[in-house]
């Protein structure tokens, strides 16, 4: 036994040594990674988001020429589309937490990685640059569909585009790491989409419809309307595109800590 017992002991201290303890943060991502493609609900997402921006982005372009409304960035026809597609990444992204709680996948997910914000972090860097990648190419694709219905009625800059391009990318990576947090948090995918709708949406459209200077206000620093802001950077805000930044920031981290709270006292 004790011979056995040495063994043992010297074969942990050599793998502390070499450093392979276990795949830690690492090891998780790549397990999500693979998790997230194994599915059809992501395929589906980013096809339904492909398709409502290249049919939003030509009708906006067709709409400003129509209108005659003044010449405005290209960009402004992606950006506007956000509006909608950013509920099939809500989607994408709630779904990698609530189909395993559904499926009481997730004790498995706890037991590979007991480290309990490791897993949570996993899921929101893996959702993160996926609405990253997935922004921009919306945003260059509702770019370049939207310039020919425009036809003058849009100006092209390169380095506007190039910004708007890359704010709608980390608007869009920052709306599915709240999506993550608030999943974890009340990991129902009807109470996540819920929750994350009258957030984002609905609660914006209330405020405006209600009015009155204070409402307003509160409105101003709502997710959705300071992500318009730092998306445009037209001038308008009532702060810098790098406030609205940090005010988007200050949601998303409300949302991480609040599911990373919950899965340390209630995980699966």
């Amino acid at each position: 036994m004790s011979a056995i017992s040495a063994d043992v002991s010297d074969g942990r201290r050599g793998r502390t040594a070499s450093g392979h303890t276990g795949g830690g943060l690492v090891g998780a991502f790549a397990s999500e990674w693979t998790k997230l493609w194994t599915i059809r609900t992501p395929y589906v997402c980013l096809l339904v988001g492909l398709i409502v921006t290249a049919i939003f982005t030509f009708y906006y372009g067709a709409i400003a020429r129509i209108n005659e409304k003044p010449i405005q960035p290209v960009g402004n026809a992606s950006v506007s589309s956000v509006i909608l597609t950013q509920f099939a990444l809500v989607v994408l992204a709630m779904t990698m937490v609530t189909s395993e709680y559904s499926t009481s996948s997730v004790r498995t997910s706890l037991l590979w990685v007991p480290v309990r914000h490791h897993v949570q972090l996993a899921k929101a860097l893996l959702s993160a640059l996926v609405g990253f990648v997935t922004g921009a190419v919306w945003a260059v694709l509702g770019i370049a569909l939207a310039w020919v219905p425009f036809q003058g009625h849009a100006s092209f800059e390169l380095s506007k585009v190039v910004y708007q391009t890359l704010a709608m990318g980390v608007y869009s990576a920052l709306v599915c790491v709240m999506t993550v947090g608030v999943s974890f948090a009340l990991r129902t995918a009807a109470g996540a989409v819920a929750m994350i709708f009258f957030v984002v949406s609905a609660l914006p459209g209330m405020l405006v419809g209600l009015g009155g200077p204070v409402l307003l206000t509160i409105n101003e620093y709502m997710p959705q309307t300071v992500g318009g802001y730092f998306m445009l950077s037209n001038g308008k805000a009532p702060f810098p595109d790098a406030v609205s930044l940090l005010i988007l920031l200050a949601w998303t981290a409300a949302a991480h800590v609040a599911g990373l709270l919950v899965l340390r006292r209630r995980d699966a």
